[in-house]
């Protein structure tokens, strides 16, 4: 029966949280205006509607999760996201795989921040949450659904299925509910995918704060003085929009088969840019309370960071890049809405700005090369560039969109070869960066002239000098770009080390941030260099076999074909694919599929035989995701083996085939990346002529290129899943296959019931041979049997070592280390300032 109460509850709750957000701007608006008698009033109003809002919004999560989690396949979204087959975990993660659930992920998060600035802020508070109110508004807008006339307002994830779709099924039959959905992308149905999205957007929603503090500022005419509690915020953004990031690199990297962590694909671009901007905004906001100077250009950089927000918002949900990404977009009709999002928060920023702009400080001092602000600003400036750089390209299907909408035709192409069209730019602006950093710390500690930054740089330049020619020379880094690179970030790290040295002996580790951030940052650089330019694939085809026609020569060239037990060298390894296993729930470890074979009931199978101690055969057990197959590689040194390795693949028709996700050795040096590519399908196998052996008990013989021992028959008084009767003759024969370093038993058995005969086979699908005991030859003592072919298991193979991949993860954690110190420093100073009334 389909439950229409709580979709209905979601969809009022939406209405509410919409109204509500309305009315706490329009009650902000008025405390704001108030005079001290009313203000009172008016606060305690305003924080009641929000309080509803937050409420309502609070509601529209639960009702969603509620959907999904009850598998009611009768609400579209559960339908299209979710199915039967997930666990919980991978339930959150199909929340908000759809639009709808983005967006709700985007107003819970708002709230959330919500609460934390009326609590701790209460000087700005009526500025800050009229800005938060109408930003919730607009968000809450893009869930609505509703129609007015032919208009339709947001597109909501409480819609039912017989209404979002126009299957033949429901005119016969409105009431009809599928029994299952169609799952979650087999790319998001990793760990990753439940903790990225949320980080992300918590960094989205957490650059509207410094904006608020902005536009409040400009309103009140305070325009310095929202510096001071924005900053901490600001570094708040910047750390966790870059873990976000980070969380997306390495899920890319863990999940994803082409062999790193970034492509430069639009939707990365579309993050990446903010969080540049922002910490370029972090910068030059340090810059003014040091000196007084980069008012305007703090002003600029935060409208900047979050307008880019709005528009990476709108670059991956109208669908524009549909096709230049490879994510996956749909236009949910909610492309005019995005756009009068972006234009509305874009004017008015720009109309408060320039309505202001000659009231703002100024310095009219000229820095100096050899002052702090020269250095900050130069690096402010690259920041920008490398954004600008990265976006511009990036916005060329959005350019063409809009000349096409004005008739026009614009035929300008995004770069054909993406990652070497902006790697080669971003390198060099990476390079200047650290050196940026290396020589603008000490600038920011010190005062410095000629002489002063010359001695400054001496000690920390040689010793770099010393360890690049070490690491370029020991790792052979032949290419004179990546010597640059490796130099600059080794300057970076030591550099910064100084510093950071200088300030652990005078115990003042919370200054430390911006130090570590920087090492962090030249890390990263190494790390990056080393991973990606000087990975190697190692599994390298040397059969000459095509293993197929679709594939790029390359392509072709960087596979190997690993048989089934069957060795192969590869590089210094030998590695022997050894078979298919599965995922079970409460199991550690791996489970060989070809002993569990699956019931009619979604993630069960029953146990063919005993598995250690985790069960038993006959025993029900529960698979992860029974699509799955995890190919365990066994990989030799020496004839010893040394670790294994089980990448993941499953058949996706939906998707267009084989959907892979890879598996890696961590070493301390190096990342061995391995992921399948091609498999054998023997789902509906093809077999091949029958073809008879007659053996005698203890001879030994060949089926297909096995050797094979025939052990000799016993008659069996029972069989597993087959009743005997009285009279009824079984005989078992013992078959012993040695394919390569493992034994295989095969039993088939013959029946011989009132003169019928019953034979019933074995197929083995790793060997893709089904032997049938076809007869027994008393009087010849020979056993007769019957061997059908086909295609024998297989995997198709990428292996890549990715040689110092560790140090760009450990650069990461240790920039996010450096980003919280600097919000543990601000946030405690703006505090000391609020606690003397100096807010």
């Amino acid at each position: 029966m389909i439950n229409t109460f709580i979709g209905n509850l979601g969809h009022m709750m939406t209405i509410v949280a919409f109204v509500s957000a309305l009315v706490t701007a329009f009650a902000y608006f008025q405390y704001f205006k108030a005079n001290e008698l009313e203000k009172a009033s008016w606060k305690r109003f305003s924080r009641v509607s929000f309080y509803i809002h937050a409420v309502s919004s609070i509601m529209i999560a639960f009702s969603l999760f509620e959907i999904i989690y009850n598998h009611r396949f009768e609400y579209f979204y559960a339908y299209s996201h979710s199915s039967m087959a997930l666990p919980v975990h991978y339930m959150i993660s199909s929340f908000w795989e759809g639009q709808e659930g983005a967006f709700i992920l985007w107003i819970f998060w708002n709230v959330i921040l919500g609460f934390f600035l009326i609590h701790t802020n209460k000087v700005w508070e009526a500025p800050v949450m009229i800005v938060f109110a109408l930003v919730q508004a607009f968000l809450v807008s893009m869930i609505l659904g509703v129609v007015i006339v032919d208009f339709k307002i947001g597109s909501s994830p409480f819609i039912l299925l017989r209404d979002a779709t126009q299957a033949p099924i429901f005119q016969m039959n409105p009431d009809f509910i599928p029994e299952d959905g169609t799952g979650l992308n087999p790319l998001l149905q990793n760990i990753w995918m439940v903790i990225h999205p949320p980080t992300l957007f918590l960094g989205y929603a957490s650059t509207l704060i410094p904006f608020a503090y902005l536009i409040g500022g400009l309103v009140t005419k305070k325009y310095s003085e929202w510096i001071r509690p924005a900053l901490p915020w600001a570094i708040f953004s910047a750390m966790i929009l870059g873990m976000g990031i980070l969380m997306g690199a390495y899920w890319a990297y863990v999940t994803l088969n082409f062999g790193g962590y970034w492509n430069w694909d639009p939707v990365e671009n579309a993050v990446y840019v903010p969080w540049l901007i922002m910490v370029a905004a972090i910068h030059t906001m340090i810059t003014f309370k040091k000196s007084a100077t980069a008012l305007k250009t703090s002003i600029v950089l935060v409208i900047l960071s979050f307008i880019l927000v709005l528009y990476a918002t709108f670059l991956t949900r109208s669908g524009i890049l549909g096709d230049a990404s490879v994510h996956s977009f749909t236009d949910l009709g909610l492309s005019g809405q995005l756009f009068i999002y972006l234009i509305f928060f874009t004017l008015v920023a720009i109309f408060l700005s320039a309505r202001a702009w000659k009231h703002i400080p100024s310095s009219e001092k000229e820095a100096s090369v050899y002052s702090r602000e020269f250095w900050i600003f130069i690096g402010a400036t690259t920041l920008g560039l490398m954004g600008f750089q990265v976006i511009l390209p990036t916005s060329i299907p959005a350019w063409n969109a809009m000349v096409e909408s004005f008739g026009g035709i614009s035929n300008m192409a995004p770069p054909a070869d993406q990652v070497e069209f902006y790697t080669k730019f971003q390198l060099w602006f990476g390079i200047a960066l650290a050196l940026l950093t290396a020589v603008g710390q000490f600038f920011w500690w010190q005062k410095m002239d000629k002489k002063a930054l010359k001695d400054a740089l001496l000690t920390p330049y040689i010793i770099s000098v010393v360890i690049s020619a070490l690491i370029i020379v020991l790792a052979k880094v032949y290419d004179w770009k990546y010597m640059i690179l490796v130099v600059a970030g080794t300057f970076t790290i030591v550099a910064n080390a100084v510093i950071l040295s200088r300030l652990m002996k005078k115990s003042t580790f919370k200054l430390a941030g911006g130090s570590l951030a920087h090492i962090g940052l030249g890390m990263m650089l190494v790390g990056i260099m080393f991973s990606s330019g000087y990975s190697e694939t190692i599994s390298i085809n040397m059969s000459g076999l095509t293993y197929s026609n679709s594939w790029e020569d390359e392509l072709n060239k960087e596979h190997v074909l690993l048989w089934i037990n069957k060795p192969l060298q590869m590089k210094d390894y030998t590695v022997i694919y050894r078979g298919r296993q599965k995922k079970v729930v409460g199991i550690p470890e791996f489970v060989p599929a070809k002993i569990l074979e699956s019931t009619d009931q979604v993630n069960e199978a029953i146990a063919l035989e005993d598995y250690k101690d985790y069960f038993k055969k006959g025993d029900k057990v529960d698979i992860v995701l029974e699509e799955n197959d995890y190919f365990k590689i066994d990989y030799y040194q020496n004839e010893v083996m040394k670790f294994s390795l089980s990448p993941m693949s499953q058949f996706n028709a939906g998707m267009g085939g084989l959907i892979s996700s890879p598996d890696s050795k961590i070493f301390i040096d190096k990342d061995l990346y391995t992921y399948v590519a091609a498999m054998n399908d023997y789902e509906d196998p093809e077999w091949k002529e029958d073809q008879f052996y007659e053996v005698s008990p203890g001879e030994q013989f060949h089926i297909a290129d096995y050797v094979t021992y025939f052990d000799g028959a016993e008659v069996l008084r029972e069989i597993d899943d087959y009743v005997l009767q009285e009279g009824d003759v079984a005989v078992k024969a013992k078959l012993r296959i040695l394919d390569y370093d493992v034994e295989k038993k095969i039993e088939p058995t013959f029946i011989i019931r009132n003169n019928q005969v019953g034979k019933l086979h074995v197929v083995d699908n790793e060997l893709g041979i089904k032997v049938t005991l076809d007869n027994i030859l008393p009087e010849q003592n020979k056993f007769v049997f019957k061997v059908n072919q086909y295609q024998k298991d297989y995997v198709v193979m990428k292996a890549i070592v990715k040689p110092y991949i560790n140090v760009l993860w450990i650069g990461s954690l240790i920039m996010l280390i450096g980003f919280t110190v600097a919000i543990y420093r601000r946030f405690d100073e703006f505090k000391k300032m609020r606690d003397k009334g100096l807010e």
